[in-house]
């Protein structure tokens, strides 16, 4: 493994000395062309982009970026520029050259792009539903508002209609028990803000997201270059189908035990108070920035994630083996009933407050430092709540974390440090160190990335975005880690793209089981883009994680069936896996995809692998200019060798966006999902064929 990654670090080293020409800088797998939301949520669905992306292309969109006005942060995250590139943007920008994007860019990132005149009205509204054929209720509603530029405010509101909303978590004081009022309908206001911006000042007052630095020691934004505070007014769509019954079995009809609905709306819990941030020059060629903040929000939280002290049997804080507690749902007088594992709202409410001093030496050089502390109030009278040692937040009372990040850059070479400690309560805790530093190579058309993160066991930060592998440690994804991520990004705009990375993290103390330190996990990709013919594009994508290396596992007993292919006894977790796609584009308004995807896995402890296998097929037209039409089939099986137990489905889809006049945009989409697992020999009895719509209504004024 060493000599596989030494020769794939002098490949593309070579290969950066060598070439020439423009990329992807921002770590985003493509460069999505899209319309709305609805089109990154497909790229999601059909594993063209990851969680992560996605949320972050999700907050750009509803954060904007003003070409003419950005930052250079913003302007590298936006989808295909490197650092190189953006820096010469803006040298021509400083030249007073008009245009700091061209007009492909702009046609390719108008989803990403705002044009705020100061002193005039603009803003825009978005009306979203979505149901099943098999919802017994109304389907839930979701209404975004945001309008300003008038002496530099702008307002915005999110509005939603629930149909299964949940009561306020409390104690009955007859039987001891925690309760909840039996779901119900209720239109919220989850999130709003006021925000006023001027020349070297600007204040918001409401919901908020915020992030400095490299995210270590503070990010909620999900950008990988965060600046500051952004308004947040953002909503996720309902997700899979959920049955009607929340209560036990016995609790109600027949027919709602068998029937699904579509969810309520969902949304992240930010930060909810007020945020401010003042900056000026204070010497020639020194700029000093100072952002506060406050909060006092409201949060959810899932039941298994809720430790009832009262009644747990242990008396030593956080012991393990203190289940869950029990939720009641009163249904009349005498009875109640209990509630099915869901999200509670309003659990806990949580102070939280802090900020950040930032002196920039240049526009590529500057030092900073965070600090932000937070404390959990159980507003359950009666009962002493606090946090599962599993939770994502630290249990036994405040916790918070400080920081200090700079970042330096000369020609091609870019710089970037963080350090931080975190602070908590917890029984045997208390905190740890954490240290994250990047270099960036950038040129124009390709940039190599070497980011290196050490993340102590005890470094508990729920409120850190910094980049880490996929496993957790007590809900937690930056904690207990030492890594290294390689990362090489090339374009060659008639020609060809090619994306790359390779990272490796091993657990430097015992994870959430013992002996676990010193265990090793690798993954890598790369996918490449054939770009010289519209009417033939290929493109491979490979992919490999391999888990457990450095650690001998106890594999659970073999099995002997014949339809699974054998691999050594105690094999680790595996992943190996490649996808092809074609994309042809007879014209500007047809085109046509196809891609087929093999997976081979291997569960930890098992000693057998199984086949994945994927399929898709994309047809997208555009008759006229305000006219869009999608269609696609998609096929998914997790298990080639039987129809018995996981996920095996036929998706079909439509999609629809039409603008209507210049300024207001139709889009919706009908999914058919078939499930089709082996109805005489599944452990599950298999779906039935589902029926699922999703409209959203935007205009822009």
């Amino acid at each position: 493994m060493p000599r596989f990654l030494g020769m794939l670090f002098h490949g593309l080293l070579g290969g950066w000395l060598l070439g020439a020409s423009p990329v992807l800088a921002a770590p985003y797998e493509v460069e999505p062309e899209v319309d709305g939301e609805l089109e990154l949520l497909a790229l999601l669905e059909d594993g063209t982009l990851s969680a992560e992306t996605w949320a972050a292309l999700v907050a750009l969109r509803r954060a904007g970026v003003e070409p003419e006005q950005a930052t250079r942060a913003a302007l590298y995250s936006l989808p295909g520029l490197t650092y190189a590139e953006v820096d010469e943007r803006l040298r021509e920008r400083g030249a007073s050259m008009p245009e700091v994007l061209t007009d492909e860019e702009r046609r390719r990132l108008a989803p990403f792009l705002v044009n705020r005149v100061p002193g005039e009205l603009s803003g825009d509204a978005r009306l979203l539903t979505a149901f099943a054929l098999s919802d017994s209720v109304l389907p839930p509603v979701a209404l975004q508002v945001r309008a300003g530029g008038l002496a530099g405010l702008r307002v915005g509101v999110l509005a939603t209609w629930a149909r299964r909303r949940l009561g306020t978590l409390r104690r009955d004081a007859r039987t001891r028990s925690l309760v909840v009022d039996a779901p119900g309908s209720a239109v919220l206001l989850p999130k709003f803000h006021a925000q006023w911006t001027g020349t070297s000042a600007s204040v918001l007052v409401g919901t908020y997201r915020l992030g400095f630095g490299q995210r270590l020691t503070l990010d909620t934004t999900a950008l990988p270059s965060p600046e500051g505070f952004l308004a947040d007014d953002g909503v996720r769509p309902p997700g899979a189908l959920e049955r009607e019954c929340l209560l036990s079995s016995a609790a109600c009809a027949e027919a709602e035990r068998e029937a699904d609905v579509t969810p309520d709306f969902r949304w992240d819990e930010g930060f909810r108070g007020v945020a401010g941030t003042v900056r000026g020059a204070v010497g020639r060629g020194l700029e000093l920035s100072l952002t506060g903040f406050g909060s006092y929000q409201s949060r959810s939280l899932q039941r298994s994630a809720v430790l009832d002290r009262a009644t747990c049997e242990s008396s030593r804080m956080g012991a393990s083996g203190c289940e869950a507690p029990e939720v009641l749902v009163p249904l009349s007088r005498a009875r109640l009933e209990p509630l099915r594992a869901r999200t509670l709202p309003g659990v806990f409410s949580e102070w939280a407050g802090g900020g950040n001093a930032t002196l920039a030496l240049s526009p590529r050089a500057q030092v900073g430092v965070t600090g932000w502390a937070a404390r959990p109030v159980w507003p359950v009278k009666g009962a002493t709540l606090d946090f599962q040692p599993h939770a994502r937040y630290p249990m036994g009372g405040g916790f918070g974390a400080v920081g200090l990040d700079a970042s330096w850059g000369l020609g091609a070479v870019d710089l970037f440090f963080e350090g931080s400690r975190s602070f908590d309560s917890a029984p045997a805790g208390g905190g740890s160190w954490a240290a994250l530093q990047r270099t960036v190579l950038s040129g124009t058309g390709q940039e190599l990335e070497l980011a290196l993160r050490y993340y102590g066991r005890g470094f508990a930060n729920p409120y850190s975005g910094a980049t880490s592998g996929p496993d957790l440690l007590e809900g937690q994804r930056v904690r207990n880690e030492l890594g290294a991520r390689l990362r090489y990004l090339y374009r060659d705009a008639a020609t060809w793209r090619f994306r790359g990375q390779v990272d490796g993290w091993t657990l430097p103390a015992d994870g959430a089981v013992k002996g676990t330190a010193g265990l090793t996990q690798v993954r890598a990709s790369a996918r490449v883009d054939w770009l010289a013919w519209t009417w033939l594009r290929p493109s491979l994508q490979l992919e490999a994680r391999e888990a457990g290396l450095g650690q001998a596992l106890a594999c659970s007993d073999t099995d002997d069936s014949a339809e699974l292919e054998e691999v050594p006894a105690c094999s680790r977790e595996s992943r190996w896996g490649v996808t092809a796609r074609v994309r042809s584009e007879f014209s500007e308004s047809v085109s046509v995809a196809a891609q087929s995807g093999y997976t081979r896995v291997v569960e930890p402890g098992t000693s057998k692998a199984r086949n994945d296998g994927r399929a898709l097929v994309e047809l997208k037209l555009r008759p006229v200019e305000s006219l869009r039409l999608g269609a696609r089939i998609q096929w998914k099986d997790e298990d080639l060798s039987e129809r018995t137990r996981l996920r095996q489905e036929v998706r079909t889809t439509v999609d629809l966006g039409w603008t209507l006049l210049s300024a207001t945009t139709v889009r919706g989409r009908y999914v058919w999902v078939v499930d089709l697992k082996d109805a005489r020999a599944a452990r599950t009895p298999p779906d039935a064929p589902r029926h699922l719509f999703q409209l959203e209504v935007e205009t822009r004024f």
